[in-house]
């Protein structure tokens, strides 16, 4: 029987419990080096505050191979300053690191080694850092494995970066949806906040609705009022039809050739930010726009108008905004041709803006 495995898995249901032990999660691999510089950047940070200095973000590694095999990677520490220079103040890093468990629910050595490089030189490019748990589709089919596993990889990660700059910001789960109901995403809520909560009382926490995120089920959202810590997120892909036609995992939305520029998709697309924005004042809660963009296969003029004013939609109400994504699908940066693809990085960011 393997003791030392069985007592870290108790760790994990302990803390998800709530009882104070001292993980022995903790000593799966060393402390990773990326503390604060100055003292200032661990005091707590209005989240609203937070939302100002997040301004324009983008998500990165994505299903990155590097994650299992550094040799293979795509994604190289370098492209962060590259991220901040062409404008960009934070990055949403995309972890699925539920496949990087063992049967006991303990993360790989070699994968927090990697993600502790990520994080130290995303914040020494002097970004934002999201680490945004993404095992979305998982949840959405095996809810009892993913609830063990979500809290488990919180039980490790929080403590681990306790000490790291305040612009380190957690991001619970991405997207849950089908069998994780918004109900049921509720309860986990009640689970898994205390859990980060334990090691990082004041360190800002992005949550979302349920159904993907979705802003027709804010006034679902059930937040611990007197937490103030907290930034609500929520995701942008309308019209799908215009979007998502040609991506083959939705084959639903096939090539239609639809356009997205007119009055009246701008009207919508002022409208559905306009609820958000009536929400993030009614609950006196600060907006992430964690992902837009519409895919390459739509027509690349409808691409440009839409991305423009989805970012502009979003900055004309105080909200962050992250573009999905970096590279392998939806690109703003082309890594095989190691250059920006500049209408999109335009889009996103006007030239003007960028200085």
């Amino acid at each position: 029987m393997n003791f030392p495995k069985l007592f870290a898995l108790g760790a994990v249901l302990l803390i998800a419990q709530g009882c104070q032990i001292n993980a022995k999660l903790e000593s799966n691999s060393p402390a990773p080096q990326v503390a604060a510089s100055v003292p200032a950047e661990t005091a707590a940070k209005d989240a609203f505050l937070q939302v100002g200095e997040m301004k324009r973000g983008v998500n990165v590694l994505s299903e990155d191979p590097g994650w299992t095999d550094a040799s293979k990677a795509r994604f190289k520490p370098e492209y962060f300053k590259k991220i901040h220079d062409a404008g960009f103040s934070t990055v949403r890093i995309v972890l699925n690191a539920f496949s990087h468990m063992d049967d006991y629910y303990v993360l790989e050595t070699g994968y927090l080694a990697r993600l502790d490089t990520m994080v130290k030189a995303g914040l020494d490019a002097g970004l934002n850092v999201i680490l945004d748990e993404h095992d979305f589709n998982y949840c959405s089919k095996d809810t009892w494995s993913c609830r063990q596993k979500l809290n488990a990889f919180w039980a490790q990660v929080a403590p681990r970066y306790k000490d790291a700059s305040n612009r380190l910001i957690f991001e619970v789960l991405n997207e849950p949806h089908e069998a994780f109901t918004p109900e049921m995403w509720n309860d986990q809520i009640k689970q898994t906040l205390p859990i980060i909560r334990a090691s990082n009382p004041t360190r800002n926490v992005i949550i979302g609705p349920g159904f993907w995120n979705s802003a027709a089920y804010l006034d679902k959202l059930d937040l611990p009022v007197p937490d103030r810590h907290i930034i609500v997120t929520y995701h942008y892909y309308a019209p799908m039809e215009f979007t998502h036609q040609g991506s083959p995992w939705v084959p639903q939305y096939k090539l239609t050739g639809q356009n997205w520029g007119s009055a009246a998709d701008l009207a919508q697309l002022n409208k559905d930010f306009d609820v958000v924005k009536a929400w993030s004042n009614k609950w006196n809660r600060p907006i992430l726009l964690g992902e837009f963009g519409a895919y390459e296969t739509a027509p690349m003029d409808g691409r440009l108008r839409y991305t423009d004013a989805v970012a502009r939609a979003a900055e004309a109400r105080g909200f962050a905004w992250a573009y999905w994504q970096f590279d392998k699908d939806f690109i703003v940066y082309d890594i095989a041709k190691d250059q920006w693809v500049e209408p999109i990085l335009n889009a996103l960011i006007p030239p003007a803006a960028a200085k």
